[in-house]
């Protein structure tokens, strides 16, 4: 149960960083304050439960991970790709929501396979996919 769970608990933080990273990287183009706004409020809440994820990770003695640096560097020259080319709200908005995706799909998959998992450590993958969710649905109405 407890490798499941911190298993379960470090790709959720992993995940984190990847989203705040990410957010980090297009803030700066964004010229709807809106737009700006609900990025902002939701980096905020990806990080604050990123700090519940490290508490819990070291209450089972392990160390957050940093991010794959291979595929963090590859959504970043996508990302600064994609922005040279058209660093329009739309593009944001389409980057962003792609990242989404691919963390809902990733984390339903780790919870599938992180089946001994602490409940605790579910509600945290569930509460993280709502977030990623709930993003994404914010951000439809600027594509």
């Amino acid at each position: 149960m407890e490798n499941d769970t911190t298993k379960l608990l470090t790709e959720c933080n992993s995940g984190i960083r990847m989203g705040v990273s990410a957010i980090d990287d297009v803030l700066g183009s964004v010229e709807n304050a809106r737009l700006k706004n609900v990025l902002s409020r939701s980096r905020k809440k990806h990080e604050a439960l990123e700090g519940e994820t490290q508490k819990m990770l070291n209450k089972l003695g392990s160390v957050p991970q940093e991010p794959d640096r291979i595929v963090r560097g590859m959504a970043k020259v996508k990302t600064s790709f994609r922005l040279a080319v058209d660093g329009s709200d739309k593009t944001v908005a389409g980057l962003i929501t792609d990242g989404c995706s691919m963390g809902v799909k990733s984390l339903s998959s780790y919870l599938n396979e992180y089946k001994k998992a602490s409940d605790d450590a579910k509600d945290v993958a569930k509460r993280l996919i709502a977030l990623e969710s709930c993003l994404s649905a914010d951000l439809r109405s600027y594509l």
